[in-house]
């Protein structure tokens, strides 16, 4: 069972792309981004992966909620994708064809939807989290996440929101963060993150993912 996880999970990134690729392929949005049909057309894509309120998607491949994002947050993002800064070929291929008004069109729309968090989480370590998330850990070079993300954890600016980010996918991301992060010689702010996230042991990164979940 172990040896067939790697197909399965190519087997899932093929359908995945066969999804999209074709929705991509017959946009008519490149000329007029501002127009509200090609907008439209453009959400509807992004619901096949991050939920019809921008809420996330729990499962085999967590994706990570958009709803309240901070725009310039999403378009840095899609902007490291479409430049390969991160290494992510289905979102390269999603955001590559999409003008610059339209990364802007994008990003303004989630950042309006404010859907419950789906939560979830283990709540024995939500107490752990919110202590790391609030104080940082001093002896492991680990500041406050809330000294940049906010103690509410809504982000500001190119900083994300992480109020109500799924458990798993944030889990994810700080497990693997230089596996699709920090490709390429552009700056990113996220590249703040690579030494905070390699400071963080899997149970204190667990703690800390699932208290940004149950925030609103």
């Amino acid at each position: 069972m172990v040896a067939a996880r790697p197909n399965l999970r190519l087997i899932l990134q093929a359908t995945m792309l066969a999804v999209i690729f074709p929705a991509v392929g017959c946009a008519d949005e490149m000329g007029t981004p501002a127009r509200q049909g090609g907008l439209v057309a453009k959400l509807e894509y992004c619901k096949t992966c991050h939920g019809l309120s921008g809420q996330g998607y729990l499962g085999y491949f967590p994706m990570p909620r958009l709803a309240g994002q901070q725009p310039e947050y999403i378009e840095a993002q899609l902007r490291a994708f479409i430049e390969r800064r991160r290494t992510n070929p289905i979102m390269f291929n999603v955001a590559h064809v999409l003008s610059p008004s339209m990364l802007t069109a994008l990003a303004t729309h989630f950042r309006g939807l404010n859907p419950k968090p789906f939560g979830g989480a283990p709540r024995g370590s939500i107490a752990t989290g919110k202590k790391i998330y609030e104080e940082g850990l001093p002896e492991a070079n680990v500041p406050a996440c809330s000294a940049c993300h906010g103690m509410e954890g809504k982000g500001h600016h190119e900083i994300p929101r992480l109020a109500g980010q799924l458990y798993a996918y944030t889990i994810s991301q700080l497990t693997g963060w230089k596996k699709e992060r920090g490709q390429g010689s552009a700056v990113d702010t996220s590249a703040i993150m690579a030494p905070t996230a390699h400071n963080l042991t899997r149970s204190q990164v667990e703690a800390v993912a699932a208290y940004v979940s149950q925030l609103q």
